[in-house]
């Protein structure tokens, strides 16, 4: 078998589990929606705070509970020392929308 008809089937491989992952997601998006306003209704109810996206750093952890001065609380001008934080992007308050 040469190395092309290999490479070939791989990628239609590839490619048809990336169509079942699509058509997954699309199914269990529309399936669901009663799942996702229920949980929607317990967040309210139990006043839940933000989702901890990530384990680093303190203003990164919950966005919405962190001040404009954190990242910077060495120095006003270091460096980023956590790469989650150059992943989140300021605030809608700080970008004027």
């Amino acid at each position: 078998m040469r190395k092309s008809t290999v490479f070939f089937l791989c990628l239609g491989i590839q490619a048809i589990l990336l169509l079942a992952a699509w058509s997954h997601s699309a199914y269990e998006r529309t399936h669901n929606t009663g799942g996702l306003t229920e949980r929607a209704d317990m967040v309210k109810t139990l006043e839940l705070t933000d989702l901890c996206l990530f384990t680093e750093a303190r203003y990164t952890r919950h966005l919405s509970q962190a001040d404009r001065h954190s990242p910077f609380q060495d120095h006003p001008l270091s460096f980023e020392h956590f790469p989650s934080g150059s992943l989140v992007g300021p605030p809608a308050v700080v970008r004027g929308r």
